[in-house]
């Protein structure tokens, strides 16, 4: 089964809770390294950074990153 949802962000961290407030899953910071992705284990949502996919050719949408998808502070 593929991702359920696929969510491009500029971060190479992403934080992920499945979205839903209480109906969603612990939160978890995913690493995008090395590929530039990685699927949420809970929910299965992919997480893709956009300049790694611009630079290996893959599609890149410009849907507008939601609150749970960016990374933690950087500092």
């Amino acid at each position: 089964m593929g991702p359920s949802e696929t969510i491009y962000i500029d971060q190479m961290v992403a934080a992920c809770n499945g979205g839903g407030g209480p109906l969603g899953h612990p939160r978890v910071y995913l690493n995008l390294a090395p590929a530039g992705r990685v699927e949420c284990p809970y929910c299965s949502r992919l997480y893709v950074n956009r300049a790694m996919a611009a630079a290996t050719g893959a599609g890149v949408s410009e849907r507008p990153d939601t609150s749970d998808a960016a990374g933690p502070p950087a500092g």
